[in-house]
């Protein structure tokens, strides 16, 4: 900084001797002498002073650039609010530096308690096939949750129960299911206890003790944009995780002729993460991942199937090795308004067949009969009507009003076990 003030006053000098040999012209040399009329001022009174503020913006400078003084000068919970004049931006910007150390935090933690709870499965099965051998199989892969110490892990039905199959070929029930641990290379083998295909749901079971279960969180208090974390085996990578938000609660999903109630998420799921967890910041299992939105211009739409549906689903497994439902016994079609119209119906569900014995048959339904309405409710679909008798217990009864031949009637029916 001397050798600077150094050079700026001996180019000062040069400056002023130049300006001093040019007399001839008359706006300089009026200049120059007020310039050296001014000169003893500015040397007893300007100088010192421009010396001063640059003397105590080095002496700021210093003591800013140091972070224990410019703490304990303003504080350790200084924002940084600069309001901008330049072309372009807003005069009000707020460029408050937001800490993204809490969020990674919390990812770590999360990911740290959950991973040892969420394992991964192979799954072989055997291919049917005039074009492959007898002894022929295929392989897939997914991921579970740990539900208890003692090896009864959740995962998803598709997985280990495969619909799969083409002109060319139909794959068999699993004949081999290894599952594998957190941080464990060994294969364990694993029996199917039950499955459900109405929830997409299973549950295995692994001769293993000591396990860590899964802490298990309320799906029904999800909200739309609470961070959520996937954690399972994509792509036979074990453990691996993804972050994102909640997109959606309560999301209705058909696939296969069944319709799912799920959450949304735009956390990243990929082949392989099926039957793996999905968890709040809380590091709960929130849901089940069980399927994705893939194709041209589609990105992170990911569904999992709420925890509040899937535990019931399992305890019932455990339990009985099957889900128990209640039972009306008929087999019926939706009606459009142009097929009601056409065969002079009105809208509801024509029913095509009742079964012999069924709690329909007992209740009085009868085959050409059109359910209009369940327990008070007006209905017009067999998912509407699922969802009704799905409310209740198997003993219960419910209400059907029918339209048989342009006249309406109100049956009760005593759901029985399917």
């Amino acid at each position: 900084m001397e050798e600077n003030k150094e050079e700026k006053k001996e180019q000062k000098i040069i400056l002023e001797g130049k300006k001093e040999e040019n007399t001839s012209n008359t706006y300089t040399t009026v200049k120059e002498v007020k310039s050296k009329k001014e000169s003893n001022f500015g040397k007893n009174v300007v100088l010192p002073f421009f010396s001063g503020i640059v003397g105590t913006a080095v002496v700021f400078g210093t003591c800013f650039g140091i972070p224990s003084i410019r703490e304990s000068i303003l504080g350790s919970n200084t924002n940084t609010n600069i309001n901008t004049q330049t072309s372009g931006i807003s005069s009000n910007s707020n460029t408050n530096l937001i800490s993204l150390a809490n969020y990674s935090e919390t990812g770590v933690g999360v990911a740290a308690k959950v991973r040892p709870s969420v394992v991964g499965i192979q799954v072989q099965y055997s291919i049917n096939s005039p074009f492959y051998s007898s002894n022929s199989t295929a392989s897939a892969e997914g991921s579970g949750i740990i539900m208890s110490e003692d090896g009864y892990i959740l995962t998803n039905n598709h997985i280990v129960n495969s619909t799969s199959s083409s002109s060319f070929y139909e794959l068999g029930e699993a004949s081999k299911i290894s599952v594998y641990l957190y941080n464990d290379e060994t294969a364990y083998d694993a029996k199917i206890i039950g499955t459900d295909d109405q929830t997409d749901l299973a549950v295995l079971k692994i001769d293993k003790t000591g396990l860590t279960p899964a802490t298990i969180g309320d799906s029904n208090s999800v909200q739309v944009g609470e961070f959520a974390m996937a954690i399972g085996n994509p792509l036979g990578m074990e453990s691996s995780v993804s972050a994102g938000i909640i997109s959606a609660v309560n999301r209705e999903v058909s696939t296969d002729g069944v319709t799912y109630t799920l959450i949304q998420t735009d956390t990243a799921i990929n082949s392989g993460n099926s039957g793996g967890a999905l968890v709040n910041s809380n590091a709960e299992v929130i849901g089940i991942n069980t399927l994705k939105l893939a194709g041209n211009g589609v990105e992170g739409m990911g569904f999992a199937i709420p925890m509040h549906i899937a535990k019931p689903v399992y305890d019932q497994l455990v339990e009985y090795q099957k889900v128990k439902r209640p039972y009306i016994g008929i087999t019926g079609q939706d009606l459009t308004q142009k097929l009601a119209e056409e065969n002079n119906l009105v809208l509801g569900i024509y029913v095509k067949a009742v079964d012999d014995f069924s709690a329909a048959e007992k209740a009085g339904i009868k085959p050409g009969d059109v359910i209009i309405a369940a327990d008070g409710k007006s209905i017009s679909t067999m998912d509407e009507l699922n969802e009704i008798k799905n409310s209740h217990n198997i003993g219960d009864e419910m209400t059907i009003k029918v339209n048989r031949k342009g006249l309406e009637k109100e049956l009760t029916v005593t759901l029985q076990e399917q």
